[in-house]
């Protein structure tokens, strides 16, 4: 790999195949083996069931097709907290980041690390007393290895994401081609569940799509960004659509569409039909090292957001400085799986998932919509590999879906949804306090 430095200090390591790996990890965590049944509740029949995935999934790459412009247009640590703060001001950037250390990403990793753990006793036949100190030590072996460079975490990342691609190969190929089962089961209607229609179902699928913004994170530390984060984005999006269809498919020719919507582990179910207890205890192994391998993403993306924030004077100067050896940001990843190994160790981060997933698609909307300024304002000032294609069709489209999801959630779960918007609105008077005490330059 090339090794040139950027402005920021970092280093770009990652090549294509790096970062179409990031992509596919960040999303695959433990999304498409347990919310599938949820889904399945709020639909009428397989062939919904499968709309609604590929409908979701479509969506997504909508967003991914604007980040991927955003991207070549800002190839430097910082992601979404970059654009935001371009186009909106820095209130709109130290807003994301707030949000994203409270919530989004620490609450969503912690969740993710206790589902690890989980697993993990599960297959080893550990009582549930280890769960939490196992959820920890995960952490704590994920920032061991990307303190000492990314080279090094990019390759254990590699091998987490190719373990978790097997897991879902052996899933869909134990259950289309050993289970003996007809495909008829696939689109059969089920007449107990009448669906709730796209948007109710959408929910729980589009959180298993969240996670295709964490490659800009570290656009800082790709070769050739403007070509390699298209690329990577698209290539890592159109497998999350396949292997998400065809694991569906594969739900669906073994359970059912009504067996599906009564099994809250349908993977773990699909294998032990199949393959008896060491099929589930198969799966639960893959199931735990992809919910590691997201772990990895988050905390290593976010530590970027925070140093980014710091160099900016947005957050303690002290985040913003790169290790001299590894060019990693290691205070900022040290605060970051601090906080995540808090509230994994007190259990608080229940709700503050629930809280996080409004706030990360309605940043992801945010995000998108930046795309409608650098048009404005950089456009002319260098050539760009990469365009939105459609546009502006594909923004449009995704801000006015997200919209109205958002607007959904809102109806149907107000109050989570309510604190959520409450916790990102608490960081105003903390941004103006921050700018008073420590004076930060205007970035």
């Amino acid at each position: 790999m090339s090794e040139s430095s950027t402005s920021g200090g970092y280093i770009r390591r990652l090549s294509l195949w790096d970062a179409a790996l990031i992509v596919v990890g960040g999303i695959i965590g433990g999304g498409i083996f347990l919310n599938s049944y949820i889904a399945a509740q709020r639909t009428s029949s397989g062939i919904a069931l499968l709309l609604v995935w590929v409908g979701a999934g479509v969506l997504t790459l909508l967003g991914a097709l604007c980040y991927a412009e955003l991207g070549a247009r800002r190839p430097r640590a910082g992601g979404s907290y970059v654009y935001l703060r371009d186009a909106f001001g820095s209130l709109a950037g130290f807003l994301f980041g707030w949000t994203m250390l409270l919530v989004i990403y620490s609450g969503s990793t912690a969740a993710v690390a206790t589902g690890f753990a989980t697993y993990t006793a599960a297959v080893f036949n550990l009582p549930p007393t280890i769960v939490r100190p196992l959820a920890v030590g995960g952490l704590v072996f994920i920032i061991g290895i990307n303190l000492f460079g990314l080279k090094l975490g990019a390759q254990i990342q590699n091998l987490f994401t190719l373990l978790k691609l097997l897991a879902v190969a052996m899933l869909v190929v134990c259950g289309l081609v050993f289970a003996g089962v007809g495909s008829s089961n696939v689109l059969t209607a089920d007449p107990s569940h009448s669906g709730v229609g796209f948007m109710g179902a959408a929910l729980p699928v589009l959180f298993a799509y969240s996670g295709f913004t964490y490659l800009n994170n570290l656009a800082g530390e790709v070769r050739n960004p403007q070509r390699t984060l298209p690329r990577a984005l698209l290539l890592g999006m159109l497998l999350v659509i396949v292997a998400y269809a065809l694991v569906n498919i594969a739900y669906l020719a073994v359970l059912g569409h009504a067996g599906l919507a009564n099994s809250p582990t349908p993977a773990a179910d699909v294998m032990q039909h199949v393959a008896g207890p060491i099929g589930a205890k198969l799966i639960a192994i893959g199931i735990a090292i992809s919910t590691l391998g997201f772990c990895n993403i988050t905390l290593v993306s976010g530590a970027r957001v925070l140093q980014a924030m710091g160099e900016d004077g947005l957050f303690f100067r002290g985040v913003a400085r790169l290790h001299p050896k590894h060019h990693t940001p290691n205070v900022a990843l040290i605060l970051l799986t601090g906080w995540t190994m808090l509230l994994t160790i007190t259990g608080s981060y229940g709700q503050l998932l629930d809280y996080a997933t409004f706030g990360d698609w309605l940043a992801c909307a945010f995000g998108v919509a930046t795309v409608f300024w650098y048009r404005r304002h950089d456009d002319g000032h260098a050539p760009l590999d990469f365009r939105v294609p459609g546009y502006p069709w594909p923004p449009i489209l995704f801000i006015a879906t997200v919209g109205w999801i958002m607007v959904q959630s809102l109806i149907s779960s107000p109050v989570n949804t309510g604190i959520g918007l409450l916790i990102i609105l608490a960081g105003i008077p903390v941004y103006y306090v921050w700018r008073r005490l420590f004076s930060p330059a205007e970035p």
